[in-house]
């Protein structure tokens, strides 16, 4: 059930929180509970959908520990809030990352004016 059609039109934020939502769905629903990720999952799930921005996670970490890091009530499968916990960490993680660019890419143009 999309967002959409309980709301009406989103804003762009919205349609972000729809978009996870909908793509957690889109792996929970594989297999086991249908609104939890088993490792497979998690693991499918990090393999589509978080390819490019884990790897600016500096401790990008094995799907074992991912799991165990997130999985905090430890029943072997992931919430949609134990999965929100890792979108939080690696969104925090690649804000920082484009800080770091910017800034270098500041620093390395003021070296070409002088």
């Amino acid at each position: 059930m999309s967002l959409l059609r309980i709301f009406g039109p989103l804003s762009e934020l919205e349609k972000a929180m729809d978009v996870i939502i909908d793509v957690f769905h889109q792996y929970s629903r594989r297999e086991g509970d249908r609104d939890t990720l088993t490792k497979k999952e998690l693991k499918l799930l990090i393999d589509k959908q978080l390819a490019n921005y884990l790897k600016h996670v500096k401790s990008k970490a094995t799907i074992d520990q991912i799991m165990k890091d997130l999985d905090v009530n430890k029943d072997a499968q992931l919430s949609f809030g134990e999965v929100m916990l890792l979108v939080t960490r690696v969104t925090c993680a690649t804000h920082e990352h484009l800080h770091e660019v910017e800034d270098h890419q500041h620093q390395h143009q003021h070296q070409h004016h002088h």
